[in-house]
């Protein structure tokens, strides 16, 4: 017998006396349909995906086939298959690095052409770093897993000096940020922020080869790619506060498809991260959020507590405006209600009208 999907797996079992997958010939079974055997004792199920090879989408960086590659390896454990790919895409994001990401149309940049190849069936999915991901997807898309979080903090790399702290008078700093540019303009205002974009070894070659003093990156990046020991700083994130969905990735599929109709994908969502990362996306599209907005907000679910801690900050690029909430509670829709309340009455609309303004 076949099913359309792992959903109805349980339920049968109990009807199935024995079914093997020669008895039912492939030959005889459409692609994409979700085959299920087993024998009568039911000692242990299968389940696969007939004439299938699933692909995933992603950027050609290192760091984004890393990601990319993990998720391939989360699957193909999960799904008992090894037919699934990757296909590396170069994207508007990736080519264009003479600008700043916030003067050419911002982060979904990335994301494009990754989801084009979804359209045309090239791809069934997606891999992003989620901070990547504009706040609103396309109506055909949805978001089918977030991954466990790594270290959502930004990290500083110096050439010379060991923390931001120690950083001579002046020091010329590369980021690709305005949301870090604001925070380190408020932490130091000596400094010179300078526009870094590139991948992440593009970026410590420039440092290295003594552009600037120091850069401030993603930690979650640096880690995956296993370049952890670069790291001079840990930012306290009280001194730059995270990105929406920093550190956690996402795979995206369109609705509707074979993928969003089984379990594999759901079963690789990590549901603490998915209800953080879910609350900061809902305050950063709140504030139509995108590279042209400096804000930071980040939530941290308490486990022990059962309760939310919500803090976000939106200000001038320059750090001259600034506004700040925070504040924690067991419901999420409350904590989101009040941090809004807090946001607009400390003048947020009026720094997002200026920011605007002066694009």
């Amino acid at each position: 017998m076949y099913i359309k999907s792992a959903n109805f797996l349980s339920k049968c079992i109990d009807a199935v006396y024995s079914c093997t997958f020669s008895e039912i010939g492939s030959e005889n079974l459409p692609d994409h349909t979700l085959v299920f055997f087993c024998n009568w004792s039911v000692t242990s199920c299968h389940i696969t995906y007939n004439n299938h090879m699933w692909i995933i989408a992603s950027r050609k960086s290192r760091l984004a086939m890393w990601q990319a590659e993990y998720v391939q390896a989360l699957m193909q454990k999960d799904a008992h298959t090894s037919d699934i790919k990757v296909l590396g895409l170069s994207t508007k994001g990736d080519e264009i690095l003479d600008r700043s990401l916030s003067k050419i149309g911002g982060k979904g940049l990335f994301v494009k052409e990754l989801e084009l190849a979804l359209l045309k069936g090239k791809a069934h999915l997606a891999v992003h770093s989620l901070k990547d991901v504009p706040m609103e997807l396309p109506a055909k898309f949805l978001l089918a897993a977030i991954l466990r979080r790594e270290d959502p903090r930004d990290a500083f790399i110096g050439k010379q000096a060991k923390n931001l702290s120690s950083l001579p008078l002046g020091a010329k700093v590369g980021t690709s940020s305005l949301r870090r540019e604001f925070q380190l303009k408020l932490f130091r205002p000596d400094l010179k922020i300078i526009p870094l974009r590139g991948n992440l070894d593009t970026r410590i070659k420039k440092l290295d080869e003594g552009d600037f003093d120091g850069i401030v990156l993603a930690a979650a990046g640096l880690k995956r790619l296993g370049l952890e020991s670069r790291i001079c700083e840990l930012i306290s994130k009280d001194i730059s506060l995270p990105a929406a969905g920093q550190g956690a990735m996402a795979i995206e599929i369109l609705k509707n498809s074979a993928l969003d109709e089984n379990d594999i994908l759901g079963n690789l969502n990590h549901d603490k991260t998915f209800s953080e990362v879910m609350l900061e996306r809902r305050v950063a599209a709140e504030l139509g959020a995108s590279c042209q907005i400096p804000l930071a907000v980040y939530c941290e679910f308490n486990e022990k507590l059962q309760t939310f801690n919500l803090r976000a900050k939106i200000a001038m690029p320059d750090g001259s405006k600034l506004c700040y909430s925070e504040h924690s509670g067991d419901n999420p829709d409350d904590i989101f209600e009040r941090v809004m309340d807090s946001l607009y009455n400390q003048g947020a609309r009026e720094v997002i009208k200026a920011v605007v303004e002066r694009q």
